[in-house]
């Protein structure tokens, strides 16, 4: 603190010596307190805040705290077309009045990624309760897999893992497993889905040109009040023969008969999104 020169004419009378001798005892004090500088205050300021602290949480000490806990912020669903025809399939997926979709195409057109996204919206808007997944459980032509260990979920999860791998993108591992396990995502095996009924959920059928036209009747039967059932395929890569195809079988009825409710979407080489060189390897295959 710099010097102060004080000057204070004190009288003859008495009382004003002692009204004197009072205001230099006050001088005195504040500048003791204005010596002791910012940061010793500060320090006896957080000290007392704290001891005041501490008494409050002693009286709750036994309490159950209610109060919301921070939650990370989730990644937003943007279902965002990049071509004509994804432009159709998100206005279907998203029409309140399309209850079955059916979108076919060639690899890379997004069919599979852009219906996860509308399901994983749906949930998290509290349209529906649940997510299932369902693919048939066929392999590459004559490939075989042989005795896959584990439970039912993990048999299906080699044919269910394109799908779970859209989910990764917005839930973490931790979060799916626990999704899992109040079945708010399920995975059900095709031949398992016989007389079952799904009420507000969305099915996700992929991969559907290796169904019977026996099983897709079956499936899309299986659609109950407030569901929505997406079916995806490519016709160019079916296991199955025209005749047992179930996704061909479909597209031609529906074809013959417009049915209200359900709607097909068809996905060209123009529609290729997933990587420049898709749309080359189709054509070499041709």
């Amino acid at each position: 603190m710099p010097s102060v020169l004080l000057m204070i004419h004190v009288g003859s009378k008495p009382t004003q010596r002692t009204c004197a001798h009072g205001y230099l005892n006050t001088c005195r004090v504040a500048t003791t307190m204005f010596n002791k500088g910012e940061p010793d205050l500060s320090r006896a300021r957080g000290a007392k805040a704290q001891r005041r602290q501490q008494q409050q949480y002693q009286a709750v000490e036994n309490t159950i705290n209610f109060r919301p806990q921070h939650k990370p912020q989730q990644r937003p669903v943007e279902l965002i077309p990049k071509s004509r025809g994804q432009e159709r399939l998100v206005l279907s997926l998203l029409h309140p009045d399309v209850n079955i979709a059916v979108a076919v195409g060639p690899a890379g057109t997004g069919k599979t990624y852009l219906a996860m996204q509308a399901a994983i919206r749906a949930l998290r808007a509290g349209e529906i309760e649940r997510i299932v997944l369902t693919r048939p459980a066929v392999g590459v032509e004559d490939e075989q897999h042989g005795f896959l260990p584990g439970d039912l979920m993990a048999k299906m999860e080699p044919w269910t893992r394109p799908l779970l791998d859209v989910i990764r993108e917005y839930y973490h591992p931790r979060e799916i497993l626990r999704m899992m396990d109040d079945h708010v995502i399920e995975i059900s095996p095709l031949a398992y889905m016989r007389g079952r009924t799904f009420k507000n959920a969305w099915i996700i059928a992929d991969e559907m040109q290796n169904a019977t036209p026996g099983q897709m009747k079956m499936l899309l039967s299986r659609i109950g009040q407030g569901s929505r059932i997406t079916v995806t395929g490519d016709v160019e890569q079916a296991d199955r023969r025209a005749a047992e195809n179930g996704l061909l079988d479909l597209c031609s009825r529906l074809e013959r008969q417009e049915v209200v409710g359900m709607d097909v979407i068809k996905l060209t080489g123009r529609d290729v999104q997933r990587h420049p060189m898709i749309t080359a390897i189709l054509d070499l295959y041709q």
